[in-house]
């Protein structure tokens, strides 16, 4: 149940940041060229500046540490294997061998560089919904897309469904804790057994889940009809969005920080 309460992706986090302040199109590029950056960077120099540049974006945005970590923990077991199939699956300079496995320095490497870019990932993206609320962020994709809309692209449509889904993640992980602990209380054990026992005793979680899903889906779409919403066409905005000199610098550092680092490593 703990599992629930430490994925970040997906809140907000009120603010006053710098971060926050930035406009919410510099930061959905920023964490995009974070995105080629993590992906470009080959050695364990550039992922270290791109920790060193993520840990700079953190102490910015003023989000407290235990957050961004407490993200991470629900990733050890995939960090784990990812490292763990590296490490026994990657030919080369073996380190040692216990029977037919063997553990090679080049599969460790690959391993720990894998679970990096992956932790960095997750801290990265994290903080883009952390500093900025879902309207925002809403309007940032909406204009970004914008352009698409001479080739048929449905911005606004788009950017209202991927915020819907971002902002319904925390919503849809509280409702599984709920039914999780009522299914507990019930006698539902989530914890014994091998996997396929495991992978049973999900189906009284699943189930009810995805029916509040489908209910929540439904009053949403009835209350926008409701209050008179039919798409983007002719929509004005009470608040504009606003691409300022702070943002300037800030996307003019971030590009010169990528191709600095994805060309030198």
């Amino acid at each position: 149940m703990a599992l629930f309460k430490n994925i970040t992706i997906g809140q907000y986090i009120p603010g006053n940041s710098a971060i926050h302040r930035l406009d919410p199109r510099t930061k959905i590029i920023g964490t995009v060229l974070l995105i080629v950056l993590l992906f470009m960077v080959d050695s364990f120099l550039g992922y270290a500046l791109a920790a060193v540049a993520i840990f700079g974006i953190v102490q910015l945005s003023e989000i407290p540490w235990r957050i961004i970590l407490r993200g991470l923990r629900p990733l050890f077991v995939i960090l784990l294997l990812t490292v763990s199939l590296h490490l026994f699956m990657t030919e080369g300079t073996p380190i040692f061998r216990i029977w037919f496995i063997e553990v090679t320095w080049e599969g460790l490497f690959r391993g720990v560089m894998m679970g990096v870019r992956l932790a960095l990932l997750v801290m990265g993206t994290s903080l883009l919904t952390l500093t900025t609320s879902p309207i925002n962020l809403t309007d940032g994709i909406e204009s970004l897309l914008k352009p698409g809309k001479r080739i048929g692209v449905p911005a606004h449509e788009l950017a209202m469904m991927m915020t819907i889904a971002l902002r319904f993640i925390p919503t849809l992980l509280e409702e599984a804790e709920k039914i999780m602990k009522a299914q507990m209380a019930r006698g539902a054990d989530f914890q014994s057994g091998g996997l396929m026992q495991r992978a049973k005793s999900l189906i009284p979680l699943l189930v009810p889940l995805f029916v509040n899903a489908f209910r929540r889906a439904d009053d949403l779409a009835i209350a926008m009809e409701a209050r008179g919403y039919r798409g983007g066409e002719g929509r004005t905005k009470f608040k504009e969005l606003h691409f300022g000199q702070a943002d300037a610098i800030a996307l003019g550092v971030s590009i010169a920080f990528v191709v600095l680092v994805g060309v030198l490593f």
